[in-house]
């Protein structure tokens, strides 16, 4: 595999973790915040969550975003199990959701300490209430959040392992 989804609610580490993993893998990180169409920032920025819809052309980016040669690492909530399938089908090619879990004490640390981020602690709640983690039928790896950043990365690339 050589696409990867960092997944996970707001405040887990997506563009740190992802930024580290690819950099483990030989690969190129892009931060799937900064594919938003400017709507659904300003929306989240306003503290309110998205819908489905405004999620859709963003997913699409994302998967567009997949689809090119070498490992390429894209951080992407991807909370819902309809949108890692969209992904994955924007990609045309095997994507795999690297799900980075934690509690809601430590997510919300996390988020108190977070500068310049558009998206609210108080957004947070809506994140986890839609979080579908992935299912032992997809393509996925997890790795607990309540740990140092190497440690995490480690974890992933053990799971991926273990995968192939």
């Amino acid at each position: 595999m050589t696409a990867y989804v960092m997944m996970g609610v707001s405040g887990c580490g997506k563009s740190e973790i992802g930024e580290s993993f690819a950099e483990a893998i030989d690969g190129r990180f892009i931060d799937g915040d900064d594919l938003h169409p400017q709507t659904n920032i300003d929306k989240m920025s306003r503290g309110e969550p998205l819908t489905d819809t405004d999620r859709e052309p963003w997913l699409d980016q994302v998967g567009r975003k997949l689809d090119s040669d070498g490992p390429v690492v894209i951080a992407c909530s991807a909370l819902k199990r309809i949108y890692r399938e969209r992904i994955a089908r924007e990609a045309g090619r095997p994507v795999t959701f690297l799900f980075l879990e934690g509690s809601r004490a430590v997510l919300v640390e996390r988020m108190k300490h977070r500068k310049g981020h558009f998206m609210p602690v108080a957004l947070l709640d809506s994140q986890l209430a839609t979080l579908e983690p992935p299912a032992a039928d997809e393509l996925s790896v997890k790795a607990s959040i309540d740990q140092p950043r190497e440690r995490i990365v480690a974890d992933l690339v053990a799971g991926l392992r273990e995968r192939e």
